[in-house]
């Protein structure tokens, strides 16, 4: 099923966001914009990690036209993971529909580019049993291999240096280092108060890595070279967020008192010039701002409902937030679903896309010519092609509770994992 839609109310939502009474100014807060900064030094990375080529911009090597030549002849494919249907659904991005489904492991959550960019490793976590998984996909022929057992996998990164695969044992509270070709063990860190441990970005350097707590509404900080954890920092929550009222193409949700006692941090990306973090939280309804010197929280920018994924455009200015439409991590479908757009560098919003006809836009990335924001539909089975420069969406159907999609191929030179975080 494919389905188009442009409509004028988009207009009036982002018109009303944008535009003006104090009551929405206040619903909409963001943090105080960055002070202009001088000319960045050279940053000093740890050995094996590819310098920073532009310490202004960390994504420059991931804008449009950079696809490496060793990517040439992989298939242009989103790849899709069921989670409840066990499968991967693969899709045709020219012709937008579904070319083929195959099994995988239990509980598919995440689908995973390796390190050297030549695998395409789907996470089985299978939750609440000991059978999880990993099955590679050839991106030049986008099929599946065998799976590799191993424990727990509901993410999978990679250090900076490609030296290591990094399992993020959510059940365990545990960070499991593997061999990257293989998946041998090589040691874990143990981040017993990080319950629900998920998502993560790293430093401009290499040194450090932030993982969000989902269960305890905080985030880790772990240094990658002492092997050791350094601290965790509570998010802080607002006095009031949206109301998960369904669909939300009319106008903008109204607001409600944030009777949450903590936040259910999410997805996590760092700045351009490596300042910053930026945390999705699904309680809290838009993102956290992280100091990425001091550790501490220095602002917050109200989005949507449920704050989920984050992902960056080609060019480095913006970025992306999906707002998943409903407070529980079991939502129905045609809930309060939109996108909303960051300009990086004054922390504001500058657009403000709803689902048409409600949604639950999840996890995804970005195509690499930049056009195309692909994001899978949580609760309603679909995945969304959004047009990053009008909002417009195309649905794509595909199979049971599609989660942590990828675009394939994508510029860059590297991957840290999750969904496509290449740099």
């Amino acid at each position: 099923m494919i389905s188009s839609t442009v409509s004028t109310r988009r207009l009036r939502w982002a018109g009303a966001l944008l535009g003006a009474t104090a009551a929405a100014a206040a619903l909409y807060a963001h943090a105080a914009a960055p002070a202009a900064a001088p000319a960045a030094a050279a940053v000093v990375t740890v050995p094996g990690m590819p310098r920073v080529v532009n310490p202004a911009n960390l994504y420059s090597e991931t804008a449009t036209g950079r696809v490496s030549p060793a990517l040439q002849g992989d298939l242009p494919r989103v790849y899709v993971p069921n989670l409840r249907g066990n499968s991967v659904s693969v899709i045709d991005p020219a012709t937008l529909k579904v070319v083929d489904t195959f099994k995988v492991g239990r509980g598919p959550q995440h689908i995973v580019p390796s390190w050297d960019l030549r695998t395409l490793w789907v996470a089985n976590n299978a939750e609440r049993r000991t059978d999880g998984s990993l099955t590679p996909i050839d991106p030049r022929t986008g099929k599946p291999g065998e799976s590799v057992e191993v424990d727990d996998p509901y993410n999978l990164y990679f250090t900076p240096d490609g030296k290591s695969a990094i399992v993020v044992a959510e059940a365990r509270h545990r960070l499991d280092f593997r061999d990257p070709k293989t998946l041998a063990m090589q040691y874990s860190i143990d981040v017993p108060q990080c319950g629900g441990i998920n998502h993560a970005d790293f430093s401009i350097d290499g040194r450090e890595a932030l993982f969000t707590c989902e269960f305890q509404g905080s985030v880790a900080r772990i240094d990658l070279v002492n092997r050791q954890v350094l601290g965790y920092l509570k998010l802080k929550m607002p006095s009031t967020r949206f109301k998960a009222a369904g669909p939300v193409d009319n106008g903008p949700p109204g607001s409600e008192v944030c009777s949450a006692q903590k936040g259910m941090p999410q997805d996590i990306r760092i700045s351009p010039n490596g300042k910053r973090y930026f945390v999705a939280d699904m309680e809290a309804d838009g993102v956290h701002v992280i100091d990425a010197a001091t550790f501490t929280e220095i602002g917050f920018i109200a989005t949507g409902v449920a704050a989920h994924g984050l992902y960056p455009s080609r060019d480095g200015s913006k970025l992306y937030v999906a707002n998943r439409g409903s407070h529980k991590i079991h939502g129905k479908p045609k809930g309060a679903g939109s996108v909303t757009v960051i300009d990086f560098a004054s922390e504001k919003i500058v657009a403000q896309w709803p689902i048409p006809g409600g949604g639950s836009p999840d996890m995804g990335n970005v195509s690499a010519d930049g056009q195309w924001l692909w994001l899978s539909g949580r609760f309603d089975d679909v995945v969304y092609r959004i047009n990053t420069s009008s909002g417009a969406v195309d649905k794509i159907k595909v199979g049971q509770e599609p989660h942590g999609l990828t675009v394939w191929p994508l510029p860059g030179r590297y991957s840290l994992g999750h969904t496509g975080n290449l740099r």
